[in-house]
């Protein structure tokens, strides 16, 4: 019986880990588990449009991640991502799920976090950081210039409609 209360007494501490409980991950805490290495779900966080401004904070940090949820039915493996890019792909998850987007993949809007530009089947080199800044820059007006509005009145409205880049 002791061995027994010891055994559930080690799962039920064990319980307390830094896993996504979908309801109490913080952006913050998402970012720090992203720059760590530490994010081990398997999806992108449950995030809502309100939780956008916090995320946006971080659009432009050039951290390089490794450990990071990848889309399930994607050919190819992203082995690493600027944090940044995978930030903005995390608004834009907040966005095609808000739009019922056919591309998502669990809450993931594309295959991967990679910019490809518009007009080809070419990917942008992630070291672009002009490419990098331009994106950070139209995911940024596209919310701040819709404060005043409400999120579904602009949440269909690509934000990198006016560049020559996509997810």
């Amino acid at each position: 019986m002791l061995v027994w209360l010891c055994v559930v007494m080690l799962g039920l501490g064990g319980c307390s880990d830094d896993r996504d409980n979908k309801k109490g991950l913080t952006v913050e805490r998402y970012v720090e588990l992203l720059k760590q290495n530490r994010y081990d779900s398997l999806d992108l966080p449950d995030f809502s449009y309100s939780d956008i401004p916090e995320l946006l904070k971080y659009r432009d940090d050039q951290h390089v991640i490794t450990t990071f949820p990848r889309n399930p039915i994607s050919s190819s493996i992203l082995i690493e991502c600027k944090l940044g890019v995978y930030i903005l792909w995390t608004i834009e998850s907040i966005r095609a799920r808000s739009i019922n987007s056919e591309a998502l993949v669990m809450r993931f809007p594309s295959q991967n976090a990679v910019l490809w530009y518009r007009n080809s089947y070419e990917v942008v080199p992630e070291s672009d950081i002009l490419v990098h800044k331009a994106v950070s820059d139209a995911y940024y007006s596209w919310w701040y210039t819709n404060t005043e509005s409400l999120f579904d009145d602009f949440k269909s409205v690509d934000p990198l409609a006016d560049t020559e880049y996509r997810w």
